[in-house]
């Protein structure tokens, strides 16, 4: 009973990891193409991308360490 309990949650919590994951990656790569277009990004705009990048790799981290990926993405 508890075994299927636990399944159950891990599945649930990989999942969500993994589509917060893909969330993370498309914002990270969106700033940084619309500050790689941009001719002098403010402060604010360079800040917010250094966060989405701190926020993916933390991610991707944590879904290393749940042995989710085995090779770099």
């Amino acid at each position: 009973m508890f075994k299927k309990k636990k399944r159950l949650l891990r599945r649930t919590l990989t999942d969500s990891l993994v589509s917060t994951l893909e969330i993370c990656k498309e914002d990270w790569l969106t700033k940084k193409r619309v500050i790689d277009a941009s001719i002098e990004p403010s402060e604010e705009v360079l800040h917010q991308l250094r966060l989405a990048e701190v926020k993916y790799f933390f991610l991707l981290r944590e879904a290393r360490a749940q042995q989710l990926f085995n090779s770099r993405d």
